[in-house]
């Protein structure tokens, strides 16, 4: 495990100045801490195919140490196994579970598409929380689930594949296009935007954070708030959104949803979840949105949840 000093000096210089002109420096450390070495496990049952009692009985027979997930039933920690040796079990072929990180498994869970509702995963790839929705909803109504990239889209087409999850459809498009597409067409909306991903960076790993910088911010700014007009579009008048990145910095998250106040006629919705990782959105007028911090457990994450008026 690294200490603070070394993930201070791994990161991108700029990046790190600019958390410490958003956080504490305690909170700073914490963040560090959080992006010092690998993070644990974490999955979910896919309650289209399996159940709970079956996977835990899977784990203890297989001396697999799991801790449950107190804010979401369906989740698990994995104390004493590796991702790869996950992806080599049977319940892993079969589609019975899904790796996925808890932070990426809130968007869903602050979403909370019911049975029989119409819903858009406007960036879907590459499924994690499409097949989640599918699961929460009991594969009744309809999901259309959107990505642009081809290769990302075949990954995303395999996962739905392989988790059972029938009821949601496939398209390869621009998701700018999707809202004049289907206009005013879905009860509730994802828009896990692309993001620069700061929330997801190991010092231990080059790779999470080889691509960062502060022009790479700025492009994919403009780019969310085209998706963002986009998504707007196509939800119902009373509909919910739900607006989330895996990135830390003000840009592309409360600048973004202060200028969709601004331009869209939203409401900002509380959030409701028991996650010791949480903070609140860090301006006046975003702090009913939720910011994960990094941590052995967690993804940092933003989380917004918007009503349409």
């Amino acid at each position: 495990m690294l200490s603070a000093l070394d993930v201070k000096r791994k990161l991108p210089q700029a990046f790190v100045d600019n958390l410490y002109e958003l956080f504490s420096p305690l909170t700073v450390d914490k963040i560090l801490s959080g992006m010092a070495g690998e993070r644990y496990t974490t999955l979910r049952v896919n309650t289209l195919k399996y159940d709970i009692q079956s996977l835990m009985r899977c784990f203890k027979e297989k001396n697999i140490k799991f801790e449950r997930v107190p804010w979401y039933q369906d989740a698990f920690i994995i104390k004493n196994v590796t991702e790869k040796e996950i992806q080599k079990l049977d319940i892993f072929e079969k589609g019975y579970i899904y790796l996925q990180s808890l932070s990426s498994m809130v968007p869903p869970l602050v979403l909370n598409p019911k049975p029989e509702e119409k819903v858009l995963d406007l960036t879907a790839a590459p499924g994690s929380k499409t097949t989640q929705m599918a699961a929460m909803m009991q594969n009744t109504g309809s999901i259309l689930a959107n990505e642009l990239d081809k290769i990302r889209c075949e990954r995303l087409q395999y996962n739905v594949t392989a988790q059972g999850a029938s009821i949601v459809t496939v398209s390869n498009d621009y998701g700018e296009r999707i809202g004049s597409k289907y206009s005013q067409a879905f009860d509730k909306v994802l828009l896990d935007t692309p993001c620069s991903g700061e929330g997801r960076f190991l010092a231990t790993d080059p790779k999470t954070y080889r691509s960062w910088s502060e022009k790479k911010v700025s492009e994919l700014v403009k780019m969310q708030k085209k998706l963002f007009k986009s998504a707007i579009e196509a939800l119902k008048p009373d509909g919910t959104m739900v607006y989330s990145t895996c990135t830390l910095n003000l840009a592309e998250n409360e600048q973004i949803l202060e200028w969709a106040l601004e331009q869209f006629n939203l409401k900002l919705l509380n959030i409701e979840l028991e996650l010791r990782e949480i903070q609140q959105g860090q301006t006046e007028s975003t702090k009913q949105a939720i910011k994960i911090l990094p941590s052995k457990n967690t993804e940092g994450f933003f989380v917004a949840r918007l009503k349409k008026q």
